[in-house]
């Protein structure tokens, strides 16, 4: 098994299509990358939240979030009925990693 593995752009039939896979593979790393560093801060909230008594979840913060995010999508040409469905998603995510914390 190699060390690296192969990328979309190994495979493609076309070096246009191959330069295109190898950009959605280095935004797909990016976008890896940067919700371990979300999660590893949310950790960190979910221990500031069991420390100080705090409830797992924050509805209010939740709402503002998704609707900043939904604005957000609109500005960037993206869907934002998906992009809400990812927020929740991961929101959902860190509440369940909060509520361990908090046992």
């Amino acid at each position: 098994m190699p060390d690296t593995p192969n990328t979309a752009a190994d495979a493609a039939p076309d070096p246009v299509l191959g330069n295109y896979r190898q950009s959605i593979d280095n935004i797909d790393a990016a976008l890896v990358f940067l919700l371990a560093e979300r999660f590893k801060v949310t950790k960190a909230v979910g221990a500031h939240k069991a420390a100080t008594g705090l409830p797992p979840a924050d509805p209010g913060r939740e709402t503002r979030q998704i609707e900043r995010l939904r604005a957000l999508a609109k500005t960037a040409d993206l869907d934002p009925d998906f992009s809400e469905a990812f927020l929740r998603f991961i929101i959902g995510e860190v509440i369940r990693h909060h509520e361990r914390v908090q046992g």
